[in-house]
């Protein structure tokens, strides 16, 4: 996922003749400078380079036996990352000296791969991330420049479903993100002396080249419930999930997640007689996109042993029986998202032949914590 982020320092070039080796650069006080955004590689078996053990690499539709049809394409989207079309570009000039606090930003939108804009001579940092689009056309991302100059926030609200975690500081689940990549470079050198800078004779332009990396700061999570020996016994879902213990909010400058934890909320399908190793199994499958584990900077952690995670993180699903009555399955996933700290398959698996009907409706059929369904509360294997 390193791509390359040039800068093209366009110079007004005066009549070449046979002695003339290049065209000079006019020497002012700034330059008009062109940036080719960095591409984006949006395979789920790059972003999701786990190493599970000993060279074994981490191969997430081996795991994966929910599928991805039309229906589900409608209802969630593409199974990974779109094409993001528009970016967001922050410029901040720091003067003669790089690494300063910034005083003020530039700001524009770009609508394709590549802007054009007016730079004085001196250290710039800059900040580029895509913009949001969503299925139904409404953006959950909000995004705040307010607190400081040096970091660019971005965070969701809550929705309208109760949030049976994280309770009272926050009564309702949130909205997840739309996927969302961001790169920032500092110290850029944009001067006059030509120092950094080469010559492109077929563009008849100077090209200064930055290595950045344009990284996704949403974690994709696929998440399946499957049940083994249905049998008709669940019927249906109210078409929506919830996992808790995720970060609200990320820093776009480092990625860094924050430190508020959450509950996210997420459509969810039950899909029947979906193949697994041969054996017939209905499975409650859904995509969610998340901020990840709180404080954590997922893409610069290489092993699952260096995340530090203090929240658990539980997944419900609430299925309706058979019998019209419907209970809310809670479990536990907390080694999962740990394991999978930047996103990937998220898997229970349940023989339905050990779990009771329910007797009311409202109650859990499985519940790792929350005291308040403690009456339909059942153990069973997993």
């Amino acid at each position: 996922m390193k791509s390359l982020l040039t800068l093209l320092l366009l110079a007004a070039l005066v009549p070449l003749t046979s002695c003339q080796r290049e065209p000079e650069l006019h020497l002012y006080e700034g330059a008009t400078v062109e940036m080719d955004l960095p591409a984006i590689d949006l395979s789920l078996a790059v972003l999701w380079d786990y190493e599970l053990i000993y060279g074994v690499v981490y191969d997430w539709r081996a795991e994966w036996h929910y599928g991805w049809d039309e229906e589900d394409e409608a209802i969630f989207g593409p199974v990974g990352y779109r094409e993001p079309s528009v970016f967001h570009l922050r410029r901040y000039f720091t003067g003669q000296a790089p690494l300063q606090p910034h005083q003020y930003v530039l700001r524009e939108t770009i609508a394709g791969t590549s802007f054009r804009g007016n730079y004085a001579w001196g250290y710039w940092d800059m900040l580029v991330w895509n913009d949001a689009e969503s299925l139904d056309g409404v953006q959950s991302l909000h995004f705040d420049e307010t607190e400081s100059l040096d970091r660019v926030t971005a965070y969701t609200n809550q929705s309208m479903q109760v949030a049976r975690y994280q309770s009272p500081r926050y009564t309702h689940s949130f909205y997840e993100p739309e996927p969302l990549f961001a790169a920032y470079e500092q110290g850029i050198d944009i001067s006059p002396d030509l120092n950094g800078f080469e010559y492109d004779p077929e563009r008849g332009v100077y090209v200064k080249t930055l290595n950045m990396q344009l990284e996704p700061v949403t974690y994709i999570y696929l998440t399946q419930v499957i049940l083994h020996h249905n049998r008709g016994r669940i019927t249906a879902i109210d078409g929506s999930a919830d996992l808790s213990g995720m970060a609200r909010s990320t820093t776009l400058n480092d990625g860094r997640a924050g430190s508020d934890a959450i509950t996210v909320w997420y459509k969810a399908r039950l899909k029947r007689d979906c193949d697994m190793a041969g054996e017939k199994v209905d499975i409650v499958g859904g995509r969610l996109l998340t901020f990840g584990i709180c404080d954590l900077s997922a893409n610069t952690v290489r092993r699952p042993e260096d995340v530090t995670d203090l929240n658990h993180h539980y997944m419900d699903v609430t299925m309706q029986f058979n019998n019209g009555m419907d209970s809310t399955f809670v479990f536990d996933v907390s080694d999962q998202v740990r394991r999978r700290y930047k996103g990937g398959v998220i898997t229970v698996e349940l023989d339905m032949d050990t779990v009771p009907l329910p007797r009311r409706s409202g109650g859990s059929a499985f519940d790792a914590v929350v005291e308040d369904f403690v009456e339909e509360t059942h153990e069973f294997e997993m």
